[in-house]
């Protein structure tokens, strides 16, 4: 299972994007793909405001037709989310690339697909000594 950030999912949307082909061909690989709904709601509004209506609605096609799980956020998730993004509140952390993390740390993942590597580079998760990142 692979963890996606934002930055793949609009860049594999958007063709005019520098890193079209490496994240378009990370998404065309065997998932399974899981996110969260923050990441989500980061996508659509980007894909809306960059590419428009019609791209913003295929992603919520790419959840229906089951390519890319939504993972609920628990209670616990949303703890450890606060705790990340005050640890790392000089770097700074948001919240929606905190979520990404207690997803991996409760599903015991390592692999992130993200554009970001500076901050998943830096955090250091609970359950691992450092990330693998893609592409």
């Amino acid at each position: 299972m692979l963890i996606v950030d934002t930055g793949v999912l609009v860049a594999a949307a958007d063709e005019s994007d520098c890193r079209h082909a490496d994240c378009a061909a990370v998404l065309a690989s065997d998932g399974p793909f899981v996110t969260t709904a923050m990441v989500i709601a980061e996508t659509a509004y980007l894909l809306d405001r960059e590419l428009g209506a019609i791209a913003e609605a295929a992603l919520y096609t790419t959840i229906l037709d089951g390519d890319l799980r939504v993972e609920t956020l628990a209670r616990h998730d949303w703890a450890r989310i606060r705790e990340l993004v005050e640890t790392y509140a000089n770097l700074p952390l948001g919240g929606t690339d905190a979520s990404l993390i207690a997803i991996a740390e409760r599903l015991n993942l390592t692999d992130i697909a993200t554009l970001d590597a500076r901050h998943f580079r830096v955090v250091r998760p609970a359950h691992c000594d450092a990330f693998e990142l893609v592409p």
